[in-house]
């Protein structure tokens, strides 16, 4: 995670629109604009040759609107995401679709900076994280998580779980023979979990500690993580040195 400015990408097809993003943005030194879209397709080139930290979305582009180019991104890959809109409908589907604000067209300057705010808080909770991507416990880590299963919330005691995996804005909470899908990002959920208790083994994957049984070394410094049902997960080479720390290996 850079410790520079908060590198930003404006994605909206009206220049105009992108024009008043850019002066919001103006006074805040903290906010870098590495680049600006017209529509999706630009989009998705854009984040993965530039690897913002944060986009400013419009929702309805010419093909794929705001939403549907969130779910074409790669969990790896999702930045900060803040929606800049004339429509005021699609708040609630906003926030479903994990973005920290949304803010109405035509820009209102203190409207705008309170989301920055935001964005800068968040901003500081991912900042925290360690190189392999965990977070640290700045705060007291969650002991339990509530998961919706068709009309009721079911509660999972953290201990319970044996791994998560990441799904777009969703993940997967692998408890048993069960899997829960559950509407929180991978990213988001390492800023609650313990990551004393939590390994990320790959970018899409964390696994309960006390779940894993054997470690099986592959080629091209790849690994495999077996747990103790059996259930076989890959270890990536860019977190295999924090795993070996966390596990005590040589």
């Amino acid at each position: 995670m850079s410790t520079g400015p908060i590198r930003t990408l404006l994605v909206d097809d009206e220049v105009l629109a992108r024009l008043a993003l850019r002066q919001a943005l103006a006074a805040h030194a903290d906010f870098e604009i590495v680049g600006e879209c017209g529509n999706a397709a630009e989009a998705m080139q854009a984040v993965a040759a530039l690897a913002p930290d944060l986009l400013f979305l419009d929702i309805r582009m010419p093909g794929l609107d705001g939403f549907r180019l969130l779910h074409q991104l790669k969990p790896d890959t999702l930045p900060m995401v803040v929606f800049a809109t004339a429509y005021g409908q699609h708040a609630l589907r906003a926030f479903d679709a994990n973005a920290l604000d949304y803010v109405l067209k035509p820009i209102d300057q203190a409207r705008f900076d309170q989301a920055l705010a935001r964005v800068r808080r968040h901003w500081r909770g991912l900042h925290a994280r360690t190189p392999a991507g965990i977070a640290p416990a700045t705060s007291e880590p969650v002991q339990r998580l509530s998961v919706r299963v068709g009309e009721h919330i079911r509660v999972i005691a953290v201990d319970a779980i044996d791994w998560i995996e990441a799904d777009g804005n969703y993940v997967h909470i692998h408890v048993g023979k069960q899997a829960y899908l559950h509407r929180e990002t991978l990213r988001g959920l390492l800023a609650t979990l313990d990551p004393g208790r939590f390994l990320r083994i790959h970018r899409g994957t964390l696994v309960n500690l006390e779940r894993i049984r054997e470690i099986h070394p592959l080629f091209q410094g790849n690994a495999e993580v077996v747990l103790h049902d059996g259930t076989r997960l890959n270890l990536s080479r860019r977190f295999r040195l924090h795993a070996r720390r966390a596990l005590g290996m040589a």
